[in-house]
């Protein structure tokens, strides 16, 4: 089934609390006809947005075609956490790529948070970046391995990452579960949807047309790529693909790299008075669970809960029981607060959960896979995919060095074979192997 509509309806957000806490916008027209343009960009989120906004800035014409709404898909519903650097540690990046290549994919991943804080500071202060970024750790071996990781940091890249045994990290983090864990004050948390709609109104001030509910059907390669969609067309000279985890089979080159994996976050009432009795500091904290926690506190403090609990294509009937289950499991505490919403989504992995941005024909671009990591550094996938397109190809030379394979099978298998790793890690957790 189509990824775009097997769990959502056509044309609306997900009934998440971002949603609901944000006035309606006015939808944007759908394409009607043929036309063309200098880049034609697939997808409204993030990558999209910023590619779209870069390119807009510097005198291109530039149509962005989305199936859905802006920020429909996980740019509009994650988690809100920005994060530093990859989804892998610095030393396993230096071990395999060298440390003049790693050291230069840092320093992007940072100039990505600096990107984003800086957007929203001047066109989105109601996305409320706050910063600071925890993280806990199960078991005294991922705690070492996290002090070994800090001290690298520390000495060789100037980032300071305070580690904290059980009786600091538990007076920040209150939970009775955590050995320890790390802080990182260089990361945070935003509202995602309302940075989505910030960037889409910069993008559309800059010159650049955004055309929602407009599923691409096809592209077709060629000096001049074609979009088809269901009511017209665009034909321009570059393409960049920013689907991700929504995009349907119709580029196997990045389909076959990209898999979507389904997360769930819950919304408590708001507990102004008790917030504090969970975390010390308006932050946000992850854990090292391979099925990841994930959470924080949004500006009315209700308690903003992730999980990963599905591997199945399609959403369970119930997201609410097992998702609470493992908040309460964290933080006892909370037995018995409300929940006021539950929504899920998709985000795009890859196999070595390092992004996928790389040119996949000679005027197709993509970035998807940024798997868990994406609200800073998809971002930054899209500017530099629009720098390329002007010629400046360093960034995207940079990107496309991290490792990053095909699935076994392709596209055709990558699901039930995840499915069954994911499921297996999902066990080792419960067991605490």
């Amino acid at each position: 089934m189509n990824p775009l509509y097997r769990n959502d309806k056509r044309g609306e957000h997900a009934p998440s609390w971002y949603a609901a806490s944000l006035p309606p916008e006015v939808a944007r027209p759908a394409l009607a006809g043929a036309i063309s343009a200098d880049v034609v960009i697939l997808g409204a989120g993030y990558t999209g947005l910023w590619a779209a906004l870069t390119l807009a800035r510097a005198g291109r014409r530039v149509i962005v075609l989305e199936a859905h709404r802006v920020g429909f898909g996980a740019s509009g519903r994650n988690g809100g956490q920005v994060q530093s650097g990859f989804n892998k540690p610095q030393s396993w990046l230096e071990e395999r790529l060298g440390i003049t290549r790693a050291r230069a994919l840092w320093d992007m991943a940072q100039a990505a948070k600096d990107q984003l804080r800086d957007f929203c500071a001047t066109h989105a202060p109601e996305a409320a970046f706050r910063a600071g970024l925890a993280h806990g750790e199960y078991s005294l071996a991922d705690l070492d391995h996290a002090r070994r990781e800090g001290d690298h940091m520390a000495r060789h890249y100037g980032q300071e990452i305070a580690i904290m045994d059980r009786a600091e990290f538990s007076g920040l983090v209150k939970s009775p579960l955590y050995v320890g864990g790390s802080f990182d004050p260089s990361g945070g948390h935003l509202h995602p949807l309302a940075y989505a709609r910030a960037l889409a109104r910069a993008a559309e001030a800059a010159g650049a047309v955004i055309h929602e509910t407009t599923e691409v059907l096809s592209v077709t390669p060629g000096p001049k790529i074609v979009l088809t969609t269901p009511k017209g067309q665009v034909t321009a000279t570059h393409a960049i693909i920013a689907g991700n985890g929504y995009l349907p089979n119709i580029l196997p080159a990045v389909n076959a790299r990209v898999m979507p994996i389904n997360s769930f976050i819950a919304a408590t009432d708001p507990l102004p008075d008790r917030w504090q009795e969970v975390l010390a500091r308006d932050i946000a904290v992850s854990d090292s669970k391979f099925v990841v926690n994930y959470y924080r506190f949004s500006d009315d403090r209700r308690f903003l809960f992730g999980g990963r609990e599905s591997y199945s294509i399609a959403y369970p009937r119930d997201i609410e029981t097992a998702l609470v289950a493992r908040m309460l499991r964290l933080f006892p505490q909370l037995g018995g607060v409300g929940i006021t919403h539950v929504w899920g989504g998709a985000l795009g992995i890859t196999m070595s959960r390092l992004p996928h941005v790389a040119q996949v024909a000679p005027n197709i671009l993509s970035g998807a896979g940024f798997s868990g990591h994406g609200v800073a550094l998809s971002g930054m996938a899209g500017r530099v995919m629009a720098e390329a397109v002007m010629g400046q190809e360093d960034g995207l030379s940079a990107l496309s060095s991290l490792p990053v394979g095909r699935f076994p099978g392709g596209a055709g298998l990558r699901a039930p074979i995840l499915t069954l790793a994911m499921t297996w890690f999902a066990l080792r957790d419960r067991l605490g192997i």
